[in-house]
């Protein structure tokens, strides 16, 4: 039996590349195996479905955001740690999920603009420096750095491992019972 049985969001906030949908693994992973209820609400795959046909304007993505974090809350209110993976570029926004859903973790999944240009293997990136991709976060659109986001896990300094275990201490101080994450 848990410590606390009751929903959580964590939410992981960054440039496209960071790592947050890795470092969402990793946790999801270690949850599971602790015994605990998790959904994963990855930002790619909740386009292409509860937000498909959204654009990338300022208004659609916070629409997407707004989304995503109904979706959270539900969960959460429901016993399930669920676990978002989306960019939400925008601090308005994030702080308005964040005061929508009672129990709130923002990671702030840090790596600078050249890591995320280096480890992009869809290619996003190019083709927003070329033109081909208009609205893109980091490029021709803002990212707004969280001002005191609970978790920071700098992805070019630390492993995923030690990413994943901040994550996981962060939830222990918060009642949760979890382990660190080891051997990855």
């Amino acid at each position: 039996m848990r410590q606390k049985e009751y929903g959580m969001t964590i939410w992981f906030t960054g440039l496209s590349g960071a790592g947050k949908t890795t470092i969402c693994q990793f946790v999801e992973k270690e949850l599971r195996i602790q015994g605990y209820r998790v959904e994963v609400l990855d930002g790619d795959a909740v386009r292409q479905n509860l937000c498909k046909g959204l654009g990338f304007s300022k208004e659609d993505r916070e629409e997407n955001i707004r989304r995503i974090g109904f979706v959270a809350s539900l969960l959460a209110r429901n016993n399930v740690i669920v676990l978002v993976s989306a960019i939400s570029p925008y601090r308005k926004i994030r702080e308005e999920v964040r005061q929508s859903i009672p129990s709130f973790i923002e990671v702030y999944v840090n790596a600078s603009l050249e890591v995320c240009e280096q480890r992009d293997v869809k290619g996003l990136y190019k083709k927003a420096r070329s033109g081909q991709i208009k609205h893109f976060t980091g490029i021709d659109d803002p990212y707004e750095i969280p001002f005191s986001p609970e978790v920071e896990c700098k992805t070019n300094q630390e492993s995923i491992a030690e990413s994943a275990t901040k994550v996981l201490e962060k939830l222990e101080e918060l009642g949760y019972t979890t382990a660190k994450v080891n051997n990855l």
